[in-house]
């Protein structure tokens, strides 16, 4: 089974972290921007960093960190006219007074870079030659320009996030710097390397939220190794139930049709390791498709299941 009805949202996605520059409008609370964040493990981007209403030096907060971080805000500022509005969400939640206070770090994605960058490393580099070779082939049939073998980076992007942006975040802010008040969350490849982030960093990061996860890696189902790949990477590493939290969705229409028997299949991995309902959730959505609108519709479930006070 091929798809290639949204392969171009993935390819968009890869142009965006050069083609938008404007400070995205938020309605409540404020944004602020740190421009070309310097790095020694990937290229430099954009992070946008967003601070709730109430902010105050004289409290501290949780951090949600978040991918793509050019698509969170403002649509009007997006390559597709869409966006999570992720400031939106969080400042109705605040008012039922149920949730942890939190930031959001909104780290852009590298552009070119957000294939090899969010792509789960070590479960790669566990195939053989052939199958390498194959995930190149289908990345290239894809549009995605993998070189002579496709090569992830995502051990160099966590380093990033784990090594230099954090430092910065809970240098420059009123944040809990444990992992208890420490999140990651992402949609499609975002989603992979939210997965990937708390398997690696398990006492960095608290809980993780997947929202569309791209268990396929490329866009095919056909003679594909790389769901197995991940599905045996999380049965060797995932993080201690008993102080990790992990969300995982799905629609089926659009790119999410090719994910929910491999989801069903993580669900089964999730309960085997132990895993229970305060600890892990799943979610399926029917007839919903693989966009920021979808995300948005849902995005109050994984922030009320990660931070619920």
């Amino acid at each position: 089974m091929k798809q290639v009805l949204s392969i171009s949202f993935i390819l968009a996605s890869t142009l965006v972290a050069h083609a938008q520059e404007p400070l995205p409008q938020v309605t409540s609370g404020t944004l602020e921007r740190v421009e070309n964040f310097p790095s020694e493990h990937v290229t430099a981007r954009n992070i946008d960093i967003w601070l709730p209403e109430s902010y105050s030096d004289a409290k501290k907060y949780a951090v949600l960190y978040m991918h793509d971080g050019q698509m969170l805000y403002d649509a009007a500022t997006t390559w597709n006219k869409q966006a999570w509005d992720v400031d939106d969400v969080a400042s109705r939640l605040f008012a039922s007074n149920d949730l942890q206070e939190f930031i959001v770090v909104g780290i852009w994605n590298g552009g070119p870079t957000r294939h090899p960058d969010y792509f789960p490393q070590q479960p790669f580099e566990s195939l053989s030659g052939e199958e390498k070779a194959t995930v190149t082939g289908q990345l290239e049939e894809a549009s995605i320009n993998t070189g002579e073998v496709f090569s992830p980076q995502s051990d160099n992007y966590l380093k990033f996030l784990v090594e230099e942006v954090k430092p910065y975040v809970d240098g420059k802010y009123s944040v809990y710097t444990d992992q208890g008040y420490t999140f990651v969350m992402g949609s499609s490849m975002g989603g992979l390397i939210s997965m990937y982030a708390i398997c690696e960093y398990p006492k960095v990061f608290g809980g993780a939220a997947c929202l569309s996860t791209h268990w396929v890696g490329t866009f095919t189902l056909e003679n594909n190794p790389v769901p197995e790949a991940f599905q045996q990477y999380l049965k060797d590493h995932l993080p201690n139930p008993e102080n990790h939290k992990l969300y995982f969705d799905c629609g089926d229409e659009t790119l999410d049709a090719l994910y929910p028997e491999i989801q069903k299949r993580v669900d089964a991995i999730m309960g085997e390791k132990g895993f229970e309902e305060s600890q892990w959730m799943t979610q399926y959505f029917p007839g919903e498709n693989h966009s920021e609108d979808a995300w948005k519709k849902r995005l109050h479930i994984p922030i009320q299941f990660l931070l619920e006070k």
